[in-house]
C-alpha cells in the first residue's frame, strides 16, 4: 500500500525526453503544479505499451506520479491534448521545440510558475489552431512574454527579432538549437 504524499496527480506538457536502457525514458516535463521537473516512465519504450503516445515531446496530459527513491516515475497518463495539427506542419513543430527548449532552459527545476504554464500551453495551442498564425512571430512573442514573466526583460522593453536569441544565450549562457532550425524552415517554405 502506497503511503500518502507518495503518489500525486500532475498537469503536465513534455518537454524533451530521453531514452535509458532497453525500455525505459527520462523525461522532462512542465507541470502547473511542480514547474519544471524529471522524471521516468518505465517500460515506455515497450511496443505494447498504451502509456508512449501520450507521452511525447509537447504533448499535454495529466500524469500519475509515484516518488522512487531517486526520480519521481510515471504510472499512469491521462491524455489532454496531443496537438495533432501541430505535428502536421514542420514550421510548427520546429516553434514548438523552440518553446520547450526555451522554458527547459530558462526555468529552474521543481518551482511552480501556473503564469508560464498556461504562456507555454497558450502558445501551443496558437499554434496548433490557428492555421494562419507564423510560427516565427508566435515564436518571438512567446520568448518576450517569458522574459517578462522571469524578469529578465522589463514590460516597456522590446527586443528586435534578431536580438532576442543572442538575448537568451547570454543569460543561460549556451547556444539555443532550434531558432537555426526554425529560420532554415521558415526561408525555404
Amino acid at each position: 500500500m502506497t503511503s500518502p504524499g507518495r503518489v500525486s496527480l500532475a498537469h503536465a506538457i513534455v518537454l524533451k525526453r530521453r531514452n535509458v536502457g532497453e525500455a525505459d525514458r527520462i523525461l522532462t516535463i512542465f507541470s502547473k503544479e511542480y514547474g519544471r521537473m524529471r522524471v521516468v516512465a518505465k517500460g515506455v519504450r515497450r511496443v505494447h505499451s498504451r502509456r508512449a503516445p501520450h507521452l511525447e515531446i509537447f504533448s499535454h496530459a495529466t500524469l500519475v506520479l509515484h516518488k522512487g527513491k531517486t526520480w519521481e516515475s510515471v504510472s499512469e497518463v491521462t491524455p489532454i491534448d496531443a496537438f495533432p495539427v501541430l505535428r502536421a506542419y514542420l514550421p510548427r513543430v520546429s516553434a514548438a521545440y523552440y518553446l520547450c527548449e526555451l522554458v527547459d532552459a530558462l526555468l529552474p527545476e521543481r518551482q511552480e510558475h501556473r503564469d508560464i504554464y498556461t504562456l507555454l500551453l497558450g502558445a501551443l495551442t496558437m499554434l496548433n489552431d490557428t492555421v494562419e498564425s507564423d510560427p516565427v512571430v508566435v515564436s518571438e512573442q512567446f520568448a518576450l512574454e517569458l522574459l517578462r514573466c522571469l524578469g529578465y526583460l522589463a514590460r516597456d522593453r522590446i527586443l528586435p527579432t534578431g536580438q532576442i536569441e543572442p538575448y537568451i544565450e547570454r543569460i543561460i549562457e549556451k547556444h539555443l538549437r532550434t531558432p537555426k532550425i526554425l529560420a532554415q524552415l521558415s526561408a525555404t517554405i
